[in-house]
């Protein structure tokens, strides 16, 4: 689960130079406060790298700081998301009402969408009171979701993105070099777009690198479970991560511009940093799994940013998924196994 430090807020709206401006989003009653969207100046008007949560503020928010950016919603291009979750698309498809402004996503998380556009929201309470059964959640976590009446949910009525982000590729922007680099890990179609252009105070290194949520300052992102409720393939999206880690890691940008928090140089440095904090959470798992247990009560023993007991429902369910991806990793390179016979399935070290 993510976990922020305390720093003075980023402006609202700032001039990143080179023709590369922020717009600090709110995300309403999260502890991450902001969604940072980039505008981008192209040959054919400004592109947006992600727009925010969809919700009235946020609009407001966006909006007014466009006009400070000296555009509008109106005049917007296109908008290039790095993934599908809530506080990154949300407002895609309200940009797009306001411009015609194209929408590109890679192939991998439109599918998401796509699917999240058609299931019904009692169909995703099952699914999760299911995998949460399995994983050995106790009964009263469970019934609250057996027990959800249908209602609006925020990103399952997301905007079906209608360009692919096609991995490696330029992408079609006159005047700019943006390239397409794919690091699945957070969501299985996550992109962070690098900026192949010189630095433009000169920095030392190779561009610039929109990184969404893949490479933060101060946080490590939320690395769960790709659910797909009709597809039973194993995925590890944990040992998704930590590749597409080292892969961006070797592009050594002069600068990353991340969606939370703020910009910062040195992508080796954090890249290193995050590949020590997960082989460490991977070692101390082991020594958890001294004894057989299930994954509810592996995430029960695991170390969160508060005590298990102060954590929420919606929280714990996150943390149970986040404590599962480490389990397959383990299970993975040999490290830990299923117990032979377990209901719920037990796993214990190797």
């Amino acid at each position: 689960m993510k976990n922020s430090q305390d720093r003075e807020p980023v402006p609202a709206v700032y001039d990143h130079g080179g023709g590369v401006r922020s717009v600090r989003v709110p995300i309403p009653d999260n502890p991450l406060g902001h969604t940072l969207v980039y505008v981008v100046d192209t040959g054919r008007g400004p592109v947006l790298i992600d727009t925010g949560w969809d919700d009235p503020a946020s609009w407001d928010t966006l909006a007014s700081g466009l006009t400070a950016c000296g555009t509008s919603a109106a005049e917007i291009h296109g908008v290039v998301v790095t993934h599908h979750h809530p506080d990154h698309h949300g407002l895609s498809g309200r940009v797009r009402e306001a411009s015609g402004a194209w929408i590109a996503m890679h192939a991998a998380d439109t599918a998401v969408v796509r699917r999240t556009r058609a299931a019904r929201p009692e169909r995703w309470f099952s699914y999760m009171a299911g995998k949460l059964a399995a994983a050995g959640a106790p009964q009263e976590h469970i019934a609250p979701l057996r027990a959800a009446r249908p209602r609006a949910l925020p990103g399952l009525s997301p905007a079906l993105p209608d360009r692919d982000i096609v991995p490696g590729e330029l992408l079609d922007l006159p005047g700019r070099r943006l390239r397409a680099i794919w690091t699945p890990g957070h969501t299985p179609g996550h992109v962070c777009l690098h900026l192949e252009e010189t630095h433009p105070a000169r920095l030392p290194g190779h561009g610039r690198l929109f990184s969404g949520d893949h490479l933060l300052p101060e946080i490590t992102p939320h690395i769960g479970l790709y659910e797909d409720p009709d597809d039973t393939t194993v995925t590890d999206p944990l040992g998704d991560y930590l590749d597409s880690l080292e892969r961006v890691g070797r592009l050594a940008p002069a600068e990353v511009l991340p969606a939370h928090q703020h910009p910062f140089p040195d992508a080796a440095a954090r890249v290193r940093e995050l590949l020590a904090h997960h082989e460490t959470r991977l070692t101390d798992l082991l020594a958890l799994l001294a004894e057989p247990l299930t994954p509810w009560q592996l995430a029960e023993r695991m170390e969160w940013n508060r005590p298990w007991a102060d954590i929420p429902h919606g929280s714990r369910t996150i943390a149970v998924s986040e404590a599962e991806s480490h389990l397959r990793r383990l299970v993975k390179a040999g490290r830990a196994e299923a117990v032979p016979g377990s209901d719920p399935v037990t796993y214990v070290a190797v």
